[in-house]
């Protein structure tokens, strides 16, 4: 999900699942035919007598698929051939899933399938939908507090404290530090989650959303910096600013999994007066004339606090304004490092370097800030949430945590 939106996490993982579904499923029919050579991809193509695959690698394979050949017909989340249900090569179509066992050609240019397993990517987007929806309805926000005795995390999301609950059957898992996609997250434990890390979560909320029993939760630790940039390079892929918060001048890279936003003045004037205490003629962050496009999907970032007001203090206001501009970013225009110019004022989430040689990954870039940097009281800038990169919270997916493509 990278760290993108929970949609680009969510997609993430499901084909991250996918491919280890289908290795799985293979390993029986390898016992059976050790002899046999393994194919599996998305199907390109198909024909009276087989189909097209490109692989992973983005090789095209030729299969020939028999009369006499079974077509075994599985669901995403299948860990066996169990509850295969049997079919024939005119179930298969382009964009579905297959996994191929069976003999090189006679001519080597592709193989004669003895199994083919299929997975519809019907059934694929279904799951991704399913997932999707799964985190959206959850939450996420910055690590206060990890007890792992007690399976329990406490977060600042928005303006307000939960507590997440981890089970034994908790699903843990934690962004690599070179790596903004969902897919590289490592399965992990509570005791590998420290103060600071950012944190998205799906399971279980009580009524009042203060508690959520988590099914999945994916964490990782990240850098904010802000600024204004002094140099860029669209050959190198990389943008250079003084952070406002350390006074350091850093470098960090935009890659092609990294999400680059421009947030229109007029929106990020509204941000920046909510951030002192209201939106402008009480109209709602987000609302009609923010932003002339389509509705976003899922939410992705934490859900937001109670509108800023009188009594909530800065720092709370920062991050309530904060929580709502992540929410938004995927509808904000997107933008490029070419298009990004020295000068601009911008928000970046970046991975954390593990070295001091090693150069941060800019997981969400967002220009057009200035009034967002000059509305920070104490010339703290807020953060934004790593949830909503990559188009859109872990990992997608999203976002699932793809997302990173969660």
């Amino acid at each position: 999900m990278r760290w993108r939106e929970m949609r680009t996490i969510s997609v993430a993982k499901v084909c991250a699942s996918v491919s280890v579904m289908l290795a799985v499923l293979a390993v029986p029919m390898v016992a059976q035919s050790a002899a046999g050579q393994r194919s599996a991809g998305t199907v390109k193509s198909t024909s009276a007598t087989g189909l097209t695959l490109t692989t992973a690698a983005g090789q095209d394979v030729v299969v020939t698929i028999p009369d006499a050949v079974k077509v075994l017909v599985v669901a995403p989340g299948s860990k066996d051939l169990k509850s295969a249900t049997p079919g024939t090569l005119s179930d298969v179509a382009a964009g579905d899933k297959v996994l191929v066992v069976g003999d090189p050609s006679t001519d080597g240019a592709g193989v004669t399938a003895t199994r083919v397993i299929l997975m519809k990517a019907g059934a694929i987007a279904a799951t991704h939908q399913a997932e999707e929806e799964a985190w959206s309805k959850g939450g996420g926000g910055i690590v206060k507090s990890v007890d792992p005795a007690l399976g329990s995390i406490e977060i600042a999301s928005g303006a307000k404290s939960v507590t997440v609950r981890v089970t034994p059957q908790t699903i843990v898992r934690r962004y690599s530090g070179d790596s903004v996609r969902f897919a590289d997250a490592k399965v992990s434990t509570i005791a590998e989650i420290h103060k600071g890390d950012q944190l998205r979560v799906r399971g279980t909320k009580t009524a009042d959303g203060t508690v959520i029993t988590a099914d999945e939760l994916v964490t990782g630790m990240f850098k904010n910096y802000s600024g204004l940039l002094s140099a860029t390079d669209a050959t190198a892929g990389t943008v250079t600013l003084k952070d406002l918060k350390t006074g350091k001048t850093v470098t960090v890279a935009v890659g092609p999994n990294s999400d680059v936003r421009r947030i229109p003045p007029m929106l990020a004037e509204r941000v920046a007066a909510r951030m002192k205490g209201g939106a402008p003629g009480g109209a709602p962050m987000g609302g009609p004339g923010a932003h002339a496009g389509p509705p976003p999907g899922p939410p992705n970032g934490p859900p937001a606090g109670p509108q800023g007001g009188p009594g909530e203090d800065g720092a709370a206001r920062e991050r309530s304004a904060g929580s709502d501009l992540s929410q938004m970013l995927s509808r904000l225009p997107t933008e490029t490092v070419a298009g990004l110019k020295v000068g601009d004022a911008v928000m970046i989430v970046a991975t954390s370097p593990t070295s001091d040689t090693e150069t941060p990954m800019a997981v969400t870039l967002l220009a057009g800030v200035d009034a967002i940097l000059r509305a920070s009281p104490s010339g703290q800038t807020m953060t934004l949430s790593p949830w909503s990169l990559g188009g859109g919270g872990a990992g997608g997916e999203g976002g699932g945590p793809e997302g990173g493509q969660r």
